[in-house]
């Protein structure tokens, strides 16, 4: 019912969202694990590692049907005119065929997840493991070869600095997972394999001019996602590299109470709504570099648009305030919770 909803009124940015993204499995898993909903928790990682198992060699799709069906052609439904009639209404999703790099870690770095967290029923194993390397060896094959990106440019790719630094994740929480089994030798490899990558990335990511970093590797461009370089913990918030590019992310990106994705033409032209989501990674890293009550505010802002169901859609008109795009959307709920858990104040700070 509520599948191709455009993100701005007659954009054509409309898609079917009725699939799971493995990027937006992570922040659930992510989020679900903030929220101690081991049951859900459990089921996500179950799925997750169905997709490893069926992977050809490691290889990960950007989403899959909640079957694990892989296969998601794209069409168009002629006959119904859509949102507000804001046609075309499309059945299926050809970003599947997409390359994005990023998947390899988010694979991991959910998965990671069962080989620490002593509340789970199912613990992974040595034999989890070995299927994982599979995925990481893809990571570390491809962490400085173009790709599509987060966001699922259709007609252009680069090296984005999101997916090389989701690569560099995926090697740095082998590493870990490895030297909880006891398998030191492959702890090293891993562990090499992530300081290269992270070599590679503070090099070529590097925007010399602007003293920052960028979204893709020799270019200048901005993008909200750079603002995970600190949830990834491949940068600390106090770092002066992470300031500066926060510091031009905020001045390039940020339209008031909201946070563009990005600010340049993509295949439909320049982006005229924000991305909830990303104005929930704003808000993390506002409270993250010591600006905790305008995050406050800036949350308590966000709060006032949620719908009477409690929830979000994927993108907010930035003029005017009203929702649009994907409803309800994952992400958006993800970064709720998310911010509400880094907000609450401590109980012994409660009078």
């Amino acid at each position: 019912m509520t599948s191709s909803i455009p993100e701005a009124a007659d954009s054509g940015r409309n898609w079917d969202y009725r699939y799971c993204w493995i990027r937006d499995a992570y922040y659930t898993v992510q989020a679900l694990n903030r929220l101690g909903a081991l049951d859900v928790l459990e089921n996500y990682l179950s799925y997750l590692r169905n997709v490893v198992d069926a992977s050809r060699r490691g290889h990960i799709q950007p989403l899959y049907a909640v079957s694990g069906e892989p296969r998601l052609e794209e069409n168009i439904a002629p006959a119904l005119a859509g949102y507000r009639g804001m046609g075309p209404v499309r059945v299926g999703n050809a970003a599947y065929t997409q390359i994005q790099h990023d998947a390899y870690g988010q694979i991991i770095l959910s998965n990671a997840q069962a080989f620490f967290d002593q509340r789970l029923f199912r613990r992974a194993t040595a034999e989890d493991f070995a299927s994982l390397e599979k995925v990481g060896e893809r990571a570390w094959k491809s962490y400085d070869k173009p790709d599509a990106g987060l966001w699922e440019f259709r007609t252009r790719t680069s090296v984005h600095t999101y997916s090389a630094v989701m690569s560099w994740a995926a090697c740095d929480r082998l590493a870990n997972i490895a030297a909880t089994l006891g398998i030191a030798g492959r702890a090293a490899i891993w562990r090499r394999r992530a300081a290269k990558i992270r070599a590679v990335i503070e090099a070529e990511a590097w925007y010399g001019k602007g003293k920052r970093f960028a979204a893709t590797f020799g270019g200048d461009e901005l993008d909200a996602s750079l603002l995970q370089l600190i949830d990834m913990r491949f940068l600390e918030a106090e770092d002066p590299r992470f300031r500066a590019t926060f510091e031009a992310v905020e001045k390039g990106l940020r339209r008031g109470e909201h946070m563009l994705r990005y600010a340049s033409e993509d295949d439909f032209g320049l982006p005229e709504t924000a991305f909830n989501f990303c104005t929930f990674w704003l808000i993390e890293a506002l409270h993250l570099v010591g600006r905790s009550e305008e995050a406050r505010d800036l949350y308590e802002k966000m709060l006032e648009r949620l719908t009477p169901a409690g929830l979000l859609s994927e993108d907010t008109d930035f003029e005017t305030g009203e929702l649009w795009g994907n409803y309800p959307q994952t992400y958006s709920l993800v970064g709720l919770i998310n911010c509400a858990g880094l907000l609450s104040r401590p109980w012994s700070s409660v009078r």
